[in-house]
């Protein structure tokens, strides 16, 4: 069962990027393009672009599943001291939805603390950053201190950085902790070593559950040696993979996916359950990849608008090129006989 996940309504930032707190709180609280009637007059052609270029995220399966781990997790890491708390790693393949399902997951948290906390505009439930290439040390604490809009001088160092941030997230009461491209940290180089053992001493200082996400962890060097084991005993592995379509409840899930994604399209002249009926070409397209699926969908649909078609046929959607990704892993569709 997929179902878009609801939006509340409150400004947009569209130039501030998630790891900056400005960014991060206007993508929680950012109210979705309406979905207006397609005879609106009053519904200009740009309004309608945009409305086709954002389109609702799905709430797929993958992300209950996530979403029931971490409030596990939550649980369990309330009352425990800094050694013993948990944490998930959400690996899988390049556009699999590992970001989008990370930030939906802080979405959500941070939304319902709003609710047990009213009034408390203060406070800082969610942290999200990513980790920059070639990371050190400095410049990972650098990016929690940047999330927050601490200042960061060269004369601070990185002690003094790592103590300013611990103090600050527990006094905002900063209950989770999303850290996208942890693949990033080479641990077979120094820099990388002493990065990954940075987010251990973070992880022991801010009472916290700390999620992180890779592309396919289990094969990066992040999992190897004394460290990589550390991190292998305190955190689970949700394995984030395209989704099938090989069984009868594959495909459910997945035409449930591209009907969803359907009934959100507002062009004039498309039929639908177009979509659905070329359910198995979409897989085959984009090898169950909903990354891959909502660039197919959402540019077809720009297409359509913009050269006034207003429908979505499967010679449209076969002219559209997607990431390399998925045009390597494209498996061709068998013609019916």
């Amino acid at each position: 069962m997929v179902s878009p996940i609801s939006t509340g309504a409150v400004g947009f930032a569209p130039l501030a990027p998630p790891t900056v707190w400005q960014g991060w709180d206007a993508f929680v609280h950012r109210a979705q393009a309406s979905a207006r009637d397609v005879t609106d007059g009053a519904w200009s052609q740009a309004e309608r672009e945009d409305y086709h270029s954002e389109l609702a995220v799905m709430r797929t399966p993958a992300m209950d599943s996530v979403f029931t781990a971490v409030r596990r997790l939550l649980l369990l890491n309330r009352r425990q001291q800094a050694g013993a708390r948990r944490g998930l790693i959400i690996s899988g393949p390049a556009t699999t939805g590992k970001t989008t399902t990370m930030m939906a997951l802080g979405r959500s948290f941070q939304l319902a603390d709003a609710r047990q906390h009213p009034g408390q505009e203060n406070r800082r439930p969610v942290l999200f950053i990513s980790v920059p290439p070639a990371a050190t040390p400095k410049m990972l604490v650098s990016e929690f201190a940047r999330f927050l809009g601490m200042p960061v001088t060269d004369r601070l160092n990185q002690t003094q950085i790592t103590g300013a941030v611990c103090d600050l997230l527990c006094e905002l009461g900063t209950q989770l902790v999303l850290i996208d491209d942890v693949h990033l940290l080479d641990t077979q180089r120094r820099a990388g070593a002493e990065t990954s053992d940075q987010l251990k001493h973070l992880g022991e200082r801010i009472p916290a559950t700390f999620v992180y996400s890779a592309i396919d962890v289990e094969t990066s060097s992040l999992l190897s040696g004394v460290r990589g084991a550390q991190i292998a005993g305190r955190f689970k592995i949700f394995r984030h993979r395209p989704l099938a379509y090989a069984t009868e409840q594959d495909r459910s899930v997945w035409d449930d996916l591209v009907r969803a994604m359907e009934t959100l399209l507002r062009l004039r002249a498309h039929r639908p359950g177009t979509l659905v009926k070329h359910a198995a070409y979409l897989h085959g397209r984009t090898a169950g990849r909903i990354g891959s699926l909502s660039h197919l969908i959402r540019e077809a649909a720009l297409i359509a608008l913009t050269e006034g078609t207003e429908r979505i046929t499967k010679q449209l959607l076969s002219e559209v090129e997607l990431d390399a990704a998925a045009e390597a892993q494209a498996r061709p569709v068998r013609r019916k006989q």
